[in-house]
């Protein structure tokens, strides 16, 4: 059993595994940066090494820093949290080599389902469903025409190696992706050292559904039913959901029994997320997400599982404690990311409490919003017997979150939840700009 972890990682998501790891008995240390140094994910943890200044490039992306941080401790296994390392298999391959447990995926894993070309052609060869598309890189940009030609406009561009919207560019007309492509290869070198790409038909208003995963390497796969993140600002999530008003029971029996089978095909280990575009009644894969997301909160109460315990356990050699048949999805949870608009001193913090209500952040009043990191500061999420009672419950808790010093998107989110669109139900990812959101900046 592991007895004590390092987590390369900082913020909400630290803070969410120290806990965990406080009620299994495990000792933690945290990593930081020199502007960290009074994080409370530091505070919170058994222990904690300095791992450089604040640009992450030296510091949470320094795998040498981080597996020596984990040695000079005595650690036992490396959790990589979200963003950062965790999809890197290099990292996990150095922290394998260094005799430590990787809570992850295998490097080999991560390697096939980080390429979204290969990812594609794996998922094909499993029988899900893929939109029409190129099956592999893009050689150049008259190789591009040639594949919308075929399959129409509009398209998107991707980066073959990358995620979060970096490297995609939605093209119209053949006039517009001579420059798209130039643009979106450049931004794929830039995020991701590749500037390969690859492309897709373009649907229009899809619903983004994805399901959460957990595999023990064993041959024992389950899935802990979908999420709903369709609503998103320039393809950042803002609001996420479980289950999806876009997928009814037949669907969802469908996409799980879809998923189940490729993870059991890869041999997966760990917790991981299958992504689909769900449009006019059918679902195609989108990409594996290798490792924890963001939104994981919503499945972990809807199936009242660990999801973090269950990446620990699994890491640790043990198999899934249950099956499929065991799991009992329940009530509707629903999670919205506060985000600060601007980096700066939180004056005062006071998230809200109360019946449905739980909070991740990793904010407190005093605490920096850096410019150098993501500008998460709480994620806040709810669990009610239904949807609409969620929405009330959100909307409520939203109103009672104090937080003084930055201006954060809070009345953006009470927007699209008091909107008619978002409580009927029927949407797509292009709600935010339907609701003229890119256009106002009344943010507090």
């Amino acid at each position: 059993m592991i007895r004590s972890l390092l987590i390369a990682n900082r913020g909400e998501i630290a803070v969410r595994i120290i806990r965990t790891c406080r009620e299994m008995g495990i000792k933690t240390v945290a990593v930081y940066s020199t502007v960290d140094s009074e994080s409370l994910h530091v505070k919170m943890a058994d222990d904690s090494v300095c791992i450089g200044p604040a640009a992450s490039s030296e510091s949470y992306l320094k795998m040498g820093n981080i597996i020596t941080a984990a040695c000079m401790k005595r650690c036992d296994a490396i959790h990589p949290g979200v963003g950062f390392l965790s999809e890197n298999a290099t990292f996990a391959r150095e922290v394998e080599k260094a005799g430590l447990v990787f809570i992850g995926p295998a490097p080999e894993t991560i390697d096939l389902l980080g390429n979204k070309v290969v990812a594609r052609t794996t998922a094909l060869t499993a029988g899900l469903p893929l939109t029409p598309g190129g099956m592999g890189r893009l050689e150049n940009c008259d190789h591009a025409l040639r594949i919308a030609d075929e399959i129409g406009y509009p398209v998107i561009l991707k980066a073959a190696s990358g995620g979060g919207g970096r490297g995609m560019r939605i093209v119209r007309s053949p006039k517009d992706l001579p420059n798209a492509f130039a643009i979106a290869g450049r931004e794929a070198q830039a995020f991701f050292s590749d500037d390969s790409l690859h492309l897709e038909k373009y649907l229009v208003s899809p619903r983004h559904v994805e399901m959460q995963m957990l595999s023990d390497g064993q041959g024992n796969v389950v899935h802990l039913g979908e999420r709903d993140c369709s609503v998103q600002k320039n393809h950042q999530k803002l609001i996420e959901e479980s289950p999806s008003t876009a997928v009814p029971q037949q669907l969802r029996e469908r996409m799980g029994a879809d998923s189940v089978r490729l993870f059991t095909q890869l041999g997966y280990r760990g917790a991981g997320t299958i992504e689909f575009l769900v449009h006019d009644g059918h679902y195609y894969f989108m990409e594996v997400n290798a490792r924890v997301q963001v939104e994981h909160p919503v499945s972990e109460l809807v199936s009242m599982t660990d999801i973090i315990r269950q990446q620990i356990l699994i890491a640790s050699g043990k198999g899934l404690a249950f099956s499929q048949k065991d799991i009992r999805l329940t009530g509707h949870a629903l999670e919205c990311r506060v985000n600060a608009c601007t980096p700066g001193k939180v004056t005062c913090f006071d998230p809200p409490l109360g019946p449905w209500v739980r909070v991740d952040t990793h904010m407190h009043t005093g605490a920096e919003v850096s410019p150098h990191y993501d500008p998460l500061v709480a994620k806040i999420i709810v669990h009610s017997p239904d949807r609409q009672a969620s929405i009330v419950a959100m909307l409520r808790a939203l109103r009672e979150c104090r937080i003084e010093g930055i201006k954060t998107n809070i009345k953006e989110q009470m927007t699209i939840l008091d909107s008619s669109q978002f409580r009927s139900g029927r949407f797509g990812t292009d709600l935010y700009g339907k609701l003229g959101l890119e256009d106002k900046k009344g943010t507090a």
